[in-house]
């Protein structure tokens, strides 16, 4: 799981920079607008992919882990 969080934590980090740097938003392009439903599962799903992430600062095995 934590795996998978990173993955798409690093999907939206790197669709907000397309955005900050070329006003080009990758993921509403594929999925047909920012206020398409499929965008917006996929907004939510990286949201709480970023969410899931924050949790890993206080997990003693992912700590472990990283070292």
């Amino acid at each position: 799981m934590d795996t998978l969080a990173l993955i798409l934590s690093i999907i939206g980090s790197l669709n907000w920079g397309l955005v900050g740097l070329f006003q080009f938003d990758l993921v509403a392009w594929l999925f047909g607008g920012t206020g398409a439903l499929l965008a917006r599962i996929v907004y939510t799903v990286i949201a709480l992919a970023g969410a899931w992430c924050i949790t890993s600062f206080f997990r003693r095995d992912f700590m472990q882990e990283a070292h």
